[in-house]
């Protein structure tokens, strides 16, 4: 589930009242519930699969027919709960190490972070999705797709994916400051 945040800002529409992205978007939130109480791997499987389309039908449509300043901000809460509750699952099974499940999530750690912090500050803002987060996402779901199949690949998977997300920090990080430089400038 991508999203450091995805307010408009691509041309789309925003709209005030309640849209069809905003209701594939909340989808994620019983599915990260389902994810946690389910306890059969394939049915975990077709959670995350829908999980997964939810959230691109929900940018797909928000991009095309408009969203919705809830969408811009539930967005990045489901996908931020989704990815808690199933990495907790695999937290708990002792498939990886606690700090390897921080790593696969330090991406989302630093965005909720850095969030709460301009929000503490009276000046929340939210980055638009950029590619290195993307890669962070797709690494996530291919770590739980390993983890779920009971893949071997499921370690270098993950180290593969916290790799990127240090990345994707780096790159959120350097967008930023050169973002508030250009501000004041």
């Amino acid at each position: 589930m991508p999203s450091e945040g995805s307010p408009a800002g691509g041309g789309e529409q925003v709209r005030s009242s309640f849209t069809i992205a905003d209701g594939f978007t909340a989808l994620r939130i019983p599915l990260a519930i389902a994810f946690v109480l389910v306890h059969d791997d394939d049915w975990r499987v077709v959670i995350l699969l829908v999980a997964s389309a939810s959230d691109l039908l929900d940018g797909y449509i928000a991009r095309h027919f408009g969203s919705s300043s809830l969408g811009s901000f539930l967005d990045p809460v489901a996908d931020k709960l989704f990815m808690a509750a199933a990495f907790g699952v695999v937290l708990f099974s002792d498939r990886l190490a606690w700090y390897e499940v921080a790593g696969v999530l330090s991406r989302d750690l630093v965005a909720s972070v850095a969030f709460f912090y301009t929000a503490l500050i009276g000046r929340p803002a939210a980055m638009p999705a950029r590619l290195g987060g993307k890669a962070v996402t797709l690494g996530q779901f291919l770590t739980l797709l390993a983890f779920l199949t009971d893949s071997s690949l499921v370690r270098p998977v993950a180290w593969a994916t916290a790799g990127i997300a240090l990345y994707a920090i780096w790159d959120y990080s350097h967008t930023a400051a050169r973002t508030r430089r250009s501000l004041k400038a």
